[in-house]
């Protein structure tokens, strides 16, 4: 098939460090060029690909210090997509829901993937407007907020097999990774670890609108005994930094609408403990790759039981469920069925059902 794919432009593709968004996109589009299709990257020109890129920008936004308005170049992009829509089968958005106005009044298949939050109120009417529009989510949890919205298919992420696997290494610490922010209670993980006297190691980005919450909430709790903050590490560390952990701990105080960190936690044999929040009775499977608790008090109780958990049974499950080839081949039944190789055009039904022809397409990979 003959696939664009449409990136933020605020990280490259992948990123050189955090960015959740960009990596996803990265792997889907490695894996879809391995597959045999012919793949378009609309990204920032830093990117790295072995899709034909098609460079918006020099460089990512986070580190171009000197652009002022992200949006105009947003924009910008959309229209050289617009322009260039015909020499594809199918077109794949990550910029939330953005494309919905221009792509809404074109012929050429479209579909956006939201990864984020869903369940701010001005977003309601933005999807009551567009509710024919065919989106993906990333989870069946992401979907609450908006269950009327033109959903098609849950397309859960996966990461390239052997991106990350586990190290030979003494599991001796709790762990924490991502991104320190109120939603993501690292505050909740270090009295965790304390509650039983273990090492707890913090790999994690400050994004600069949490600044201020990591000045005053959490970087007095970095002196405590025994909590050791890294900071932010990239793909190319974590394998040895999850394999040396007893367990990845994940108190969230949002619902999550997938959760990365779960994964490459399972890609390398080391089970979580996570707030069941949002995704994450989804992604973890109680007491098997890890722990679905309610609350803080939970997570304490389920510390001990982690050495309980077969670690090779983990990575096992990540094999089985989590992998960029399982997510490829997701988003190509949902390309096909778009294309009308098999189901015909995508219609919705008025309140956002895929007409049965589309739901049978999907349903069987078609």
């Amino acid at each position: 098939m003959r696939i664009a794919q449409v990136a933020p432009l605020t990280e490259s593709v992948p990123p050189k460090l955090y960015g959740g968004t960009e990596r996803v996109v990265s792997w889907l589009v490695e894996e879809l060029v391995t597959q045999g299709h012919d793949v378009t990257l609309f990204a920032s020109g830093d990117s790295i690909t072995s899709a034909r890129l098609v460079p918006m920008w020099p460089r990512a936004l986070r580190l171009d210090g000197a652009v002022r308005d992200a949006s105009a170049l947003h924009l910008l992009m959309m229209e050289r997509v617009r322009q260039a829509a015909a020499e594809f089968d199918v077109i794949h958005f990550h910029l939330d829901y953005h494309p919905f106005p221009l792509f809404s009044r074109q012929t050429t298949p479209f579909v956006t993937t939201l990864h984020g939050r869903l369940d701010l109120p001005e977003l309601q009417p933005v999807f009551a407007t567009f509710s024919t529009t065919p989106i993906i989510s990333i989870s069946d949890a992401q979907r609450r907020p908006i269950p009327k919205a033109g959903w098609i298919r849950t397309v859960h992420h996966g990461l390239p097999e052997t991106l990350l696997t586990p190290c030979d290494l003494k599991p001796s610490y709790l762990a924490f990774l991502g991104r320190i922010c109120p939603e993501k209670a690292v505050d909740k993980a270090i009295r965790i670890a304390r509650h039983h006297g273990m090492h707890l190691k913090i790999a994690a980005k400050v994004d600069p609108a949490d600044t201020a919450y990591f000045a005053e909430q959490i970087r007095p709790l970095l002196d405590l005994p025994g909590i050791e903050y890294i900071g932010e590490i990239d793909d190319s560390r974590k394998a040895e930094f999850l394999s040396g952990a007893t367990g990845l701990l994940m108190p969230l105080d949002w619902d999550e609408p997938f959760g990365l960190v779960m994964i490459e936690a399972m890609a390398c044999g080391t089970p979580v403990i996570a707030f069941a929040r949002g995704s994450v009775p989804e992604v973890l499977e109680d007491g098997v790759t890890g722990f679905v608790v309610p609350d803080e008090a939970g997570a304490i109780a389920a510390v001990p039981k982690l050495a309980s958990l077969s670690r090779g049974a983990i990575r096992q499950r990540f094999e089985q469920r989590f992998t960029a080839a399982r997510m490829a081949q997701d988003y190509l039944a949902v390309y096909r069925a778009l294309a009308g190789k098999s189901a015909g055009r995508l219609r919705l039904v008025r309140d956002g059902t895929p007409a049965p022809q589309v739901t049978e397409a999907l349903a069987s990979g078609n």
